[in-house]
């Protein structure tokens, strides 16, 4: 069995060990310093070991990465550029969630002259995103517009946001604040979170849609002189955005994110009863003619193995355990800087673990 090591094991770190350590082609090492959190581990992935140690810990980390095939770091964003350039010094594939594009960048540059793959932002958005827009575009030409969309919700909203909390709440805010990148005319622009407000219909759900940051992934680059416009957003229940606005900017908490994310976490209550939404569309020339071409998809919380997983755990730990098996399986590269769009859509959905968004 292959040696991985899982850093970080809340909600879907716990997740990707169970679905990993369960399929038995993967001996998965789970690390935190959370001792509950280790022990739910555990629980939900037997046969798993533990280990508590520190993210930041560059000592632990290279005992931990010692012979190891992959990490794949559930760890949040602002750790990642030392557990991967660890990664790097112990020969190790590195795997991450993060949304954010500075951490990525910095990833990217580390990737050089690697002899180990670095496939970063491959959860849901970005990730499984930017597969499923491949996947859209698929056989066109002069590309006018490519949207991409995904939310992660509540199935019964109850209060004035409109939300549960149910990842993390750091990367939440983090994608409401930062400048989210995006191709206009053809070329590749900065445009303010929270804003390009719209409304989105997908399986009979109103919702509303606007910019947050990290979900593009990698795509503008990929399709770079194809494409017009391309664009990703997330969706919510409307009322959403305009709550959010008067917390960041009217309350002035963008300045404040550290408190921001203790009073959410104070008093907006978690939970088990999710969906994920998925969106994605694309309008240019096939055949001679004008013609769009949609994926749509709504994935809801279930049982998995005997135990019961949110949406966002399911969706989000199932892509990054889809790519690991790929790049396992010799279908993605094997060095360097290795970008989500690189897996096929029919390879990942064909995938054990992609399977789940099928």
């Amino acid at each position: 069995m292959k040696p991985v090591i899982v850093l970080g094991a809340g909600k879907i770190g716990r997740m990707v060990a169970h679905l990993l350590q369960g399929c038995g082609d993967y001996a998965v090492t789970a690390v935190d310093i959370d001792a509950e959190f280790l022990r739910e581990t555990e629980r939900l992935a037997p046969g798993a070991k533990v280990a508590e140690a520190r993210f930041d810990d560059a000592a632990a980390l290279d005992r931990l990465l010692r012979g190891a095939t992959a990490v794949v770091s559930c760890a949040p964003f602002h750790c990642n550029e030392l557990i991967a350039t660890r990664a790097k010094a112990a020969g190790a594939h590195y795997l991450d969630l993060t949304e954010d594009v500075r951490v990525t960048k910095k990833i990217k540059t580390l990737a050089q002259g690697a002899g180990s793959a670095f496939v970063p932002q491959c959860g849901l958005a970005p990730g499984f995103i930017t597969i499923a827009a491949m996947h859209v575009v698929e056989g066109m030409k002069e590309l006018h517009e490519v949207t991409m969309r995904t939310g992660a919700l509540p199935e019964h909203p109850s209060n004035a946001l409109k939300y549960n909390l149910t990842w993390s709440t750091e990367g939440l805010i983090n994608e409401y604040i930062q400048p989210c990148e995006a191709v206009v005319d053809g070329q590749l622009v900065l445009v303010p979170a929270l804003e390009g407000l719209e409304r989105v219909m997908i399986g009979g759900i109103e919702l509303e849609a606007f910019n947050t940051s990290g979900g593009l992934g990698t795509l503008a680059e990929t399709l770079a002189g194809r494409v017009r416009h391309l664009n990703y957003k997330t969706m919510r229940y409307p009322g959403h955005n305009a709550v959010m606005k008067l917390l960041l900017q009217d309350l002035r908490f963008r300045e404040h994110p550290k408190e921001l994310r203790h009073v959410l976490e104070r008093a907006v209550p978690g939970t088990q009863q999710d969906i994920v939404a998925i969106f994605t569309s694309a309008v240019g020339m096939k055949d001679g003619r004008l013609a769009q071409r949609t994926y749509a998809k709504i994935i809801r919380n279930g049982t998995i193995g005997g135990h019961h997983w949110t949406a966002i755990q399911i969706t989000t730990a199932a892509g990054v355990c889809a790519m690991l098996d790929l790049l396992a399986g010799g279908k993605l590269p094997s060095k360097g800087f290795v970008r989500n769009e690189e897996a096929t859509y029919a390879d990942f959905i064909a995938n054990r673990f992609g399977v789940h968004f099928a």
